[in-house]
């Protein structure tokens, strides 16, 4: 059989489970994600021990030891995993809820409710955490799930699947709702790219490159996440004191993820107070400063800034600089240069507040406060599949809610329309 063979294969028999999903009330889902929880527990070993496999791979290929150590699990992490599981378990149920309703003037009762989206498909890279969290918030919300995971976490993804196909199989919830795409070739993921009709909406997480390949290349609805090229902005009004503890957080607390600063921006009434404060806090959290002329003034220490910094997402300890002459201009500068996912303003000035808040157009926007706390989980949600950086249909921190699309169910008694 062929790769594009097994690919449909399994995407029938995800579109199949779908169907048998979809209606499940809360509680068989429940026990099934609880199910699933134990069963990673208890085959703790066999998890570790394919993960073994991989970070050997990787090490002989000369990966990083930052990545080898986002790629290993011990049973520590598995043991997280597996609560990771328990907690969306106990988050609500959206399917079914009632976005809103109304009685119309003709008698007709109108509500729109929350449904599964269907098939999910989900392209990742790196993490075979990313395998079962997915996986437990697509059945939460009652979407079977494809996964196409990095070929360097292949073994260890495979038998993460594996456990929790077995777990489901004494469930209510079908086997098949969960799997894992065939095949470690680019063809298997064009496979799944090119499943319209078998699978509703694909989720890309990862880096840049990831991301725009499958929106250019897919045929099937994407829902961009991730990238995240975040902007501080330093406004003429701003106490220095709390402006250089959210600056060194939103940078330096954990620099490899996507809710992380990647620009500081000051306002040129406050950039020779404040840029020399936190070239030095900076340096002193080991972060490395690429700044534009007026930056660079302060420090022989700062990096010159080139177009390629103000566009980047470091993922690590750097970050791009600028002096601005205003509020608009960082809004510019903003809209240039920034991903639309999370950019913060330092302000005493409510009126600076209510003019960035309405001029930037990103997923989440943070008045006086870090950008790191784009996160389902600092939300309140309980979990995420992802940050939407997009428009359409989900936003920001994308929820169990997210999951889901709606349908218009009305009600009569016997109406017909004349």
């Amino acid at each position: 059989m062929s790769e594009a063979e097994d690919f449909l294969k399994v995407a029938r028999a995800a579109k199949d489970a779908a169907t048998v999903l979809a209606p499940l009330p809360r509680a068989p889902k429940d026990a099934a994600l609880r199910a699933v929880a134990d069963a990673l527990v208890a085959r703790t070993d066999e998890i570790v021990e394919a993960n073994a496999v991989d970070v050997a791979k990787a090490r002989e290929g000369g990966t990083s030891e930052a990545m080898i150590d986002r790629l290993r699990l011990d049973a520590g992490r598995v043991e997280k995993i597996a609560a990771a599981v328990r907690q969306v378990a106990d988050l609500p149920d959206p399917v079914g809820e009632v976005v809103r309703g109304s009685t119309l003037p003709n008698g007709l009762e109108l509500r729109q409710v929350r449904v599964p989206l269907g098939v999910i498909g989900i392209i990742y890279e790196g993490r075979p955490n990313v395998t079962v969290d997915a996986a437990a918030l697509c059945l939460k919300s009652g979407n079977a799930v494809l996964l196409r995971g990095s070929s360097s976490a292949y073994s260890s993804n495979t038998v993460l699947v594996q456990i929790m196909q077995d777990a489901l199989a004494g469930t209510e919830v079908p086997a098949a709702a969960v799997q894992l795409v065939p095949g470690l070739t680019r063809e298997s993921v064009k496979h799944l790219m090119r499943a319209r009709g078998l699978v509703d909406v694909l989720i890309p997480r990862g880096g840049a490159s990831l991301i725009n390949s499958v929106v250019e290349e897919s045929t099937v609805p994407v829902i961009e996440t991730g990238v995240g090229n975040c902007h501080v902005y330093v406004d003429a009004d701003a106490d220095i004191e709390t402006a250089l503890t959210i600056l060194v957080n939103a940078k330096a607390q954990r620099p490899s993820v996507c809710n992380a600063a990647e620009t500081f921006l000051v306002h040129s009434g406050i950039a020779a107070e404040f840029v020399p404060r936190a070239l030095a806090a900076l340096k002193d959290a080991g972060v490395t400063v690429h700044g534009d002329e007026r930056v660079r003034a302060y420090s022989a220490d700062v990096v010159p800034a080139t177009e390629e910094d103000f566009t980047s997402e470091y993922l690590s300890l750097d970050i791009a600089a600028a002096v601005v002459d205003s509020l608009e201009d960082a809004v510019a500068h903003i809209r240039r240069y920034g991903s639309a996912h999370t950019d913060a303003i330092v302000t005493r000035s409510q009126q600076a507040a209510r003019r960035f808040v309405a001029t930037v157009d990103s997923a989440a926007v943070a008045v006086n406060a870090s950008t790191r706390f784009t996160d389902g989980g600092e939300f309140g949600f309980g979990a995420e599949i992802g940050i939407s950086t997009q428009k359409l249909h989900a936003r920001g921190p994308m929820g169990l809610p997210e999951l889901t699309s709606t349908k218009w169910i009305y009600t009569g008694d016997g109406h017909i329309r004349v």
